[in-house]
């Protein structure tokens, strides 16, 4: 099973997004058992920026007691084996915030796309912040290539349809785009996450620890909070 967790937006910093790191914590925890649970950011987006990293492990390690490691790859020798031994090791997977085209255009060249891939075929728990929620979908709505000029761009096709982060922000731009879309696009906000179980929407969860069930059996998303 496949299994992704996408957060539309939020500073880790300003612990915008706590209960949802909170959500993703218990998840590493109950799927690691007796062991530590341990999780592992890659800052691709970031060009590797460091104080994310550091941001990142503050939280689940200082909030969570969760084990942390980092993938960096970015103007450095990478050695693939030692990279495949972190992800092997890891409970579950956080991709960071940021330029999205260029995550997505290094980790083809630099052979992080593989590791990742298989990961997530593997099972693992995949979360990722704004670039790392949109990167798996067909089409992502990005300002990627000019900052503030927002344009669609093809992602990694992983999961189907259109999508954007920080939807509160671009509600009316991204609704013109699809509004006679005939594939399923998808608007998530600040503060908010969309879980998918084997390219299934099953769960929403949102800045106030609420947890909601999802249904789309029937062609019509319909929700049930179950948690929080």
């Amino acid at each position: 099973m496949t299994r992704f967790l996408l957060i539309g937006g939020g500073e880790l910093k300003t612990r915008e997004t706590l209960a949802i790191d909170e959500y993703i914590a218990n998840q590493a925890k109950s799927i690691a058992g007796d062991r530590r649970a341990c999780g592992l950011f890659i800052p691709t987006a970031s060009h590797d920026c460091m104080p994310y990293y550091n941001t990142f492990h503050k939280v689940y390690t200082g909030l969570f007691d969760i084990k942390t490691d980092v993938v960096l790859t970015v103007n450095r020798e990478i050695d693939l084996d030692k990279l495949k031994t972190k992800f092997s090791r890891a409970d579950f997977v956080y991709v960071g915030g940021g330029d999205t085209v260029f995550m997505i255009d290094h980790w083809k060249k630099s052979g992080l796309l593989k590791l990742i891939q298989e990961a997530a075929e593997e099972g693992k728990f995949i979360c990722g912040l704004s670039a790392g929620a949109i990167c798996w979908f067909e089409e992502m709505y990005s300002d990627s290539v000019v900052e503030g000029e927002y344009s669609m761009y093809p992602g990694l096709g992983w999961l189907k349809g259109k999508i954007s982060p920080h939807y509160n922000e671009r509600m009316l731009d991204f609704d013109e785009i699809v509004l006679y879309n005939k594939y399923r696009a998808w608007g998530i906000e600040n503060d908010a996450a969309l879980e998918v179980e084997d390219g299934i929407p099953v769960r929403a969860v949102c800045g106030s620890g609420k947890v909601w069930q999802l249904d789309a059996s029937d062609g019509v998303l319909k929700k049930t909070q179950f948690g929080g």
